[in-house]
């Protein structure tokens, strides 16, 4: 058996120290790579977060646009539509108020037709009458008038004539 005096005269301590030391050096350096993968993975990681936070705001602010664009169609086409009935309720009134103008106006020529008819009629019967009267007249004029007698009326009127005159 070995006895050393001192310990660190031992061999074995010595490459137990270089094997502490060695284990040391690659911890460190495995540690190193190590931090900086996991650092290089974290920063992946928070940049994929980042960007898919990213994303699900613009994909929330495009559905808020999709919505408001929506609502203002929907409210377009309810508006569209009132105005619609809107101009049909008015053209429809238009329509009925065109079409009793002119049922008034055809009336009215119609009456109007009427009337002339009858003021055509009524003057056709004055004129046949006054034709019949006036060929009866003459009639019972040239059959009751003789000669004296109708001198007799010329006198008369004649002689009545100043007076008419003045009257006139």
């Amino acid at each position: 058996m070995h006895h050393y005096e001192h310990f660190w005269l031992d061999p074995k301590f010595w490459v137990a120290v270089s094997f502490v030391i060695f284990a040391a050096l690659v911890a460190k350096l495995v540690w190193a790579k190590a931090t900086e993968a996991l650092d290089a993975r974290a920063d992946k990681i928070r940049a994929e977060l980042d960007e898919a936070a990213r994303l699900r705001a613009e994909a929330e602010a495009m559905r808020r646009q999709a919505e408001a664009d929506r609502a203002a169609a929907l409210a377009e086409g309810e508006a569209l539509i009132a105005r619609a009935k809107a101009e049909a309720e008015r053209l429809a009134a238009a329509t009925a108020a065109e079409a009793e103008a002119a049922a008034k106006r055809r009336e009215r020529m119609a009456m109007e037709r009427i009337q002339a008819a009858e003021s055509g009629a009524l003057a056709e019967v004055r004129q046949a009458a006054a034709a019949i009267a006036t060929a009866a007249a003459r009639d019972v004029i040239a059959s009751q008038l003789d000669a004296a007698t109708d001198g007799k009326l010329i006198d008369a009127a004649v002689a009545d004539l100043p007076r008419a005159l003045r009257a006139a």
